[in-house]
């Protein structure tokens, strides 16, 4: 098998096998202990029926101009055009809207992980292109987490370094005795990581850390959060109430003498707010174990014994990124840093802080992170954005303010639309809203490679290639494995790569040379790998020439070990290697965001009871659901290939209920049932299982929206009812594991599944 063609995905390297021309199989690489099978769902749909072979255009939008039949978007037929006809109408389209509103009508938020290689990164292509001709609005942060990423440089002085470097399992697997983690360790999460996979490592870290007498606590909704061989202890809390534990633990630790205190007065800025906080001195209710324990439904006693393990142990506490994808996200990343700084091990090794294990496969990994180069996307002129998870509000309400991170801002009035490498029929929640803000730009522009729900609701289609029809170099940067991506087959029908597109776009706008910079798309590739040489050989790190990277395919980067991480270095010298806070502190108290004045994010960790959640006093019996990430594919990627549909039921996303709350509703294993609340529905296929505690429905995100005419997705699309509601006034972040649904059997004739079928397609006559 070594001498097959080597491509790299964001969930693993394969060596790609081929038969006159076609992808016969895709086989793990060799290196790889722990392969995901996602992969392999490339090979029956490489060329499948749902392949876009040529440019298409909405028929209404074709005969009529821009704004034509909006309500037709997703059942209108689409046209199919040659190359030049596409380029013509979406030229002349984009020197309209920018004559006539300005570049900032066109929106190019793209969020989306599409290809691994470093220079067919679709999004960087798209922007580069809009900032040629005088850029665009973009979106800032990630649906992963945004909460996160806008609270944590306030209380840390960054945020992307703590994520990537804080906590790694070999100081776990040798120093730690209990390892705390909110959302657990989802080994499902670690298939993938962005800019691909040579190895996947999470499984034998997990279980190198349980052999070695690490002690796991899963705390979660998901007893298989933490893998059944970590013999993890299961606190099966409440969705939503992670913020109320993490104040009763810290509760205790403080009325039973358990903190911390020296380090706290050297290390944290502003404790003693937070403790008058946690005394109840500031709204007279004290963060006691006992008011923790009603919100969260844990004994009593289990919390207060925790608070004291963690105060006579090595502990780390890890919490996922799934905690800030709920209304006020942003709390429960703050009580974590609060809570270790009141156990005073942050900065020791495999002690203190991780965020999120197992999150993806390069989180936790002790090697230094490989500098590489990027494709350069060039400056925007263009200052306008919006929270990423923030577009409905942006399409439904132009010229509006919103909030964000302690300034006023406006939405833009969006008149283009563009995505190139993402799906936010996959990504965002509320989709029916959505349906309804998708109505109102003037033309939507998608470059994608298979008809899904996003092409489908388009105006504009532009073919493009999948990794497997265009070379490329995966080199992550989190990943030490460096492969060369080879073409293996011939472009699909008339699909092109994005690079080729926007330059037959920049050259009809007369960019050309400001595009490609008089660079093919062979010496571009050069020029980045170059770079990246040249920045790693900065760096004592060496690649080979990509002349003998092509020979052997793959290669193993001896990167130096890391660093010692930001708060090793801080608790060493806080004097010489200050955060960057504004008290160079850790901020459990932060003066900054207080003084913004939002009265749903304030000036320390704080509960904030969820819009919707189990404690409320009308829940009946509606669950509450959690849509986590899916096993068998990325986000919704292949959700049409061989792996995930093998995993479907009856064609439809599996959702898995308790044996209560399924003998409650009369449901078995296998049956239909409906999801749905006053946002929508969707109609999934039942596992009764008691993985999940009681009051708890889990359905992963991924299944291809796939509605009704009355907008239910047949399919099992969760964003149907998920909530679109910002986290905070700081953040803006999305909120989608704050849900509550009801699930009934459902009874009648069963609808056919049409998310894979391509829309109808008529011959372009003159």
């Amino acid at each position: 098998m070594s001498d097959l063609p080597l491509t790299s995905t964001h969930w693993g390297t394969y060596r790609v096998e081929q038969r006159e021309g076609s992808i016969t199989a895709l086989h793990p690489f060799e290196h790889d202990t722990d392969p995901s099978p996602i992969g392999k769902g490339i090979v029956d749909v490489v060329e499948g029926p749902s392949r876009i072979t040529q440019p298409m255009v909405r028929k209404s939008w074709l005969e009529t101009g821009p704004g034509a039949a909006p309500e037709r978007r997703g059942r209108d037929p689409f046209v199919a055009v040659d190359w030049e006809t596409a380029n013509d109408l979406v030229a002349t389209e984009l020197n309209r809207v920018r004559t006539e509103f300005g570049n900032e009508s066109i929106f190019a938020g793209s969020y989306g992980w599409a290809s691994a290689g470093r220079f067919h990164h679709a999004q960087s292509q798209l922007r580069r292109f809009l900032n040629c001709i005088g850029g665009h609005t973009q979106s800032v942060n990630t649906y992963s987490f945004a909460a996160g990423e806008v609270l944590v440089p306030h209380v840390l002085g960054g945020f992307r370094a703590f994520v990537y470097s804080e906590g790694n399992w070999d100081d776990v697997i040798q120093e730690c005795d209990l390892l705390v983690a909110f959302g657990g360790v989802p080994i499902k999460n670690g298939q993938i990581s962005q800019g691909g996979v040579g190895n996947h490592v999470q499984r034998d870290n997990v279980l190198a850390a349980a052999d070695a007498g690490v002690s796991f606590v899963n705390i979660s909704p998901l007893r298989s959060d933490v893998l059944t061989e970590a013999n993890a202890e299961w606190l099966a809390a409440r969705p939503s109430t992670d913020t109320a534990i993490l104040l009763g633990l810290a509760h205790t630790l403080l009325v039973e003498g358990l903190e911390d205190r020296a380090f706290l007065e050297k290390f944290t800025e502003g404790f003693a707010r937070f403790e008058a906080y946690l005394r109840g001195e500031t709204d007279g209710v004290e963060k006691s174990a006992e008011w923790a324990a009603e919100i969260s439904e844990l004994d009593v006693e289990t919390i207060r014994n925790l608070a004291r393990r963690m105060a006579t142990s090595n502990t780390m506490i890890s919490t996922s990124w799934s905690m800030t994808r709920q209304d006020h996200g942003e709390q429960p990343f703050w009580a974590a840093i609060a809570l270790a700084s009141m156990l005073g091990q942050i900065g020791q090794p495999g002690r203190g802080l991780a965020f999120g294990f197992s999150a993806m496969n390069s989180v936790g990994n002790r090697y230094a992170r490989l500098p590489v180069m990027a494709m350069p996307q060039g400056p925007n002129p263009v200052k306008s954005f919006i929270p990423v998870a923030r577009i409905s509000d942006m399409l439904l309400n132009p010229g509006e303010s919103f909030d964000y991170d302690g300034q006023r801002y406006t939405y833009p009035d969006a008149r283009i639309v563009w995505w190139a490498g993402g799906n936010p029929f996959h990504h965002h929640q509320d989709l029916n809203r959505m349906l309804e803000a998708w109505r109102r730009p003037d033309t939507i522009i998608v470059n994608d490679w298979c008809w899904n729900a996003q092409t489908k609701h388009a105006d504009i289609v532009l073919p493009v290639n999948t990794s497997l029809e265009r070379e490329d170099i995966a080199m992550a940067g989190l990943d030490p494995f460096v492969v060369k991506m080879d073409k293996v087959i011939d472009s699909v029908g008339q699909s092109r790569s994005d690079h080729e597109i926007f330059r037959g776009l920049a050259e009809h706008l007369g960019v050309a040379d400001d595009f490609t910079q008089g660079r093919s798309e062979r010496e571009w590739l050069e020029w980045i790998y170059e770079e990246s040489r040249r920045i790693c050989a900065a760096n004592d790190i060496d690649l080979p020439s990509l002349a003998d990277l092509e020979r052997d395919r793959w290669f193993e980067a001896k990167t130096p070990m890391a660093e010692p991480t930001v708060l090793e270095r801080f608790r060493a010298d806080p004097q010489q290697t200050p955060l960057k806070t504004p008290s160079g502190k850790i901020e459990i108290f932060s003066e900054t965001i207080a003084s913004f004045g939002y009265d749903d994010c304030g000036g320390h960790p704080t509960w904030y009871e969820p819009g919707e959640w189990l404690g409320q006093t009308d829940v009946g019996t509606r669950l509450h659901l959690i849509s986590n990430q899916p096993t068998t594919k990325l986000h919704s990627q292949l959700d049409h290939g061989s792996v995930s549909r093998a995993a479907k039921i009856s064609g439809r996303e599996p959702i898995t209920l308790h044996p209560n709350d399924a003998a409650a509703r009369g449901i078995e294993s296998g049956d239909i049932v409906r999801v749905f609340n006053e946002r929508g529905s969707c109609l999934c296929a039942a596992i009764v299982d008691d993985v999940v505690r009681p009051q708890v429905a889990q359905l992963a995100t991924g299944a291809w929206f796939d509605p009704d005419p009355s907008g239910e997705c047949k399919h099992g699309n969760p964003n149907v009812v998920t909530r679109d509601k910002g986290t905070s006034k700081l953040a803006q972040g999305p909120t989608a594991h704050t849900c509550l649904v009801e699930v009934q059997k459902f009874e009648g004739d069963l609808p056919a599944i049409t998310a894979f079928d391509p829309p109808l397609i008529e011959p372009n006559t003159p």
